[in-house]
């Protein structure tokens, strides 16, 4: 997991496409929301938003 992370970020260094860090960080936050939301007891706190 971290080596994907440091590859990522490697990346994004040699090819100066940072603006990819803030696309995958929020699809990286709506998969969590999505996969906690259902199977959690705050399910009925987060159904609001969606």
């Amino acid at each position: 997991m971290w080596d994907l992370l440091k590859e990522f970020l490697q990346f994004l260094r040699q090819e100066k496409k940072w603006w990819l860090a803030p696309l995958v960080i929020v699809l990286v936050a709506l998969a969590a929301l999505l996969i906690f939301g259902s199977s959690s007891g705050i399910a009925w706190a987060i159904y609001p938003f969606m």
